[in-house]
């Protein structure tokens, strides 16, 4: 699995990003029989204070975890809201 931080479409500098929310994107490999792979994606969360949440393999569409990682990052999802988000997202 790979984790790839999703940075702020705005230009912050390291000292804003500090205390913030951080987003990641989640790189999964799913076999799918007869030697083919396919990426799947997630994301994950964390919070200024080590708090974190993760929920793998939602899609294999990279259009959609990008939409979902918009979503979260525009509304500051928390890692605890983190899965009803998605429950209401899927």
């Amino acid at each position: 699995m790979r984790e790839l931080l999703i940075e702020p479409e705005q230009a912050e500098s390291s000292e804003n990003l500090e205390g913030r929310l951080r987003y990641y994107l989640l790189v999964d490999e799913l076999e799918l029989g007869g030697g083919l792979l396919c990426e799947s994606y997630g994301v994950k969360v964390v919070s200024p204070d080590g708090e974190a949440e993760a929920v793998r393999n939602l899609t294999v569409r990279p259009e959609r975890i990008d939409h979902l990682l918009e979503l979260l990052q525009r509304n500051q999802v928390p890692p605890v809201a983190l899965r009803d988000v998605i429950d209401d997202w899927l």
